[in-house]
């Protein structure tokens, strides 16, 4: 059975660095895009970042301040986020497909799997 879990959450100081952690079992990490999302109280849930096997994908709120990168051999999905504002406050998500990463990778119904979440607080 194919499964999501996040880790690395917290409570962080603005302008301040966290690194979030998906970690899957039940499937080979490497036939699957991986998709991080967020969502914030009374906000829809919003596309972070994808990877997939070649390709990467950021959004533009976030492209130059998070970094995903994966460790097939760990099964492990990492979101590296610098320079984190209040803005960022929200729980976060990973969640996989088949398909790999596209210009759609923030469609939430295009991911078949997801996690239980990790929630990120950013305030001083």
């Amino acid at each position: 059975q194919l499964q999501l879990v996040e880790s690395g959450g917290g409570l962080v100081q603005p302008g301040g660095s966290l690194r979030l952690s998906c970690t899957a079992s039940g499937f080979t990490l490497g036939d699957y895009a991986i998709g991080w999302f967020r969502q914030a109280p009374g906000k829809e849930r919003e596309g972070v970042s994808c990877i997939s096997r070649w390709i990467i994908r950021h959004s533009e709120s976030n492209k130059g301040r998070f970094t995903i990168t994966r460790d097939n051999a760990e099964k492990t999905v990492f979101l590296q986020m610098a320079n984190l504002t209040p803005e960022d406050t929200a729980v976060y998500y990973c969640a996989a497909r088949r398909e790999p990463c596209s210009d759609n990778f923030h469609e939430t119904a295009t991911y078949n799997d997801w996690g239980q979440g990790t929630q990120v607080t950013v305030s001083s």
